[in-house]
């Protein structure tokens, strides 16, 4: 393995735990600002990146999307995971600030996805591309801000789709209670246990050529002035 792979792959895994540990992270911080103290009881709003792995989210199935290509003969695959969830009390968060509360909860791990993303973008824009002259310190810096860039906008993009289990359905869940339509956040919350085969099926499909990857690209775009 090259030296330049090796970056890659470290770069990436980096990217990838700034972005799921800060965006789990970023719901115990805002439950916690309407008095919901579960994360912050459990150790959960520490930066330590041990507490925070999930095995099949953190471990397994971003070694697989990697990975898995390149032992089919192919390149690369693009880096996935999340990390382990933080609890919430939402029962206290919504006693506190209402149904709204529970939606800022429901989406503060996809803005600071999105809020990582745009920092990145800016970082990207402004640096020259790597060449063969350029330092391994330059090199490595480009590589990550990239991966960065790429990994947080997907994470941002993926958590927004209503999947149950994920921040999408329980947007939706909180936002439906809130008006009394029952049925719909009922049916989310009957179908959580299926969440994870929903994620896979996207993932190992075309399907994530539609649902993801598209609205990925246009916001790459967007970001990137591209």
């Amino acid at each position: 393995m090259e030296s330049i792979d090796i970056l890659k792959i470290v770069a990436a895994v980096l990217a990838l735990a700034i972005a799921v540990i800060g965006h789990e992270i970023g719901h115990g911080l805002v439950a916690y600002a309407y008095g919901d103290t579960t994360a912050k009881n459990a150790g959960r709003l520490s930066i330590n990146p041990l507490i925070h792995i999930d095995l099949v989210g953190t471990i397994i199935v971003p070694a697989t999307m990697y990975f898995l290509p390149m032992l089919l003969g192919g390149e690369s695959g693009f880096l996935f995971g999340w990390a382990k969830p933080v609890p919430i009390n939402t029962a206290t968060v919504i006693r506190n600030a209402g149904y709204n509360g529970a939606m800022q909860v429901d989406l503060a791990g996809i803005v600071y996805n999105f809020t990582i993303a745009a920092i990145a973008s800016i970082a990207v824009v402004a640096m020259d591309k790597p060449t063969n002259a350029d330092s391994l310190v330059y090199i490595f810096a480009y590589i990550f801000v990239f991966q960065l860039l790429i990994i947080n906008v997907v994470l941002g993009v993926f958590n927004l789709l209503p999947i149950p289990q994920f921040d999408g359905a329980h947007f939706v869940m909180h936002l439906a209670l809130k008006h009394k339509i029952n049925k719909v956040a009922e049916f989310f919350y009957k179908n959580e246990k299926y969440g994870i085969i929903i994620v896979l099926v996207i993932l190992m499909t075309p399907l994530k050529n539609y649902v993801l990857f598209m609205p990925v690209q246009t916001i790459l775009n967007l970001l990137t002035n591209s």
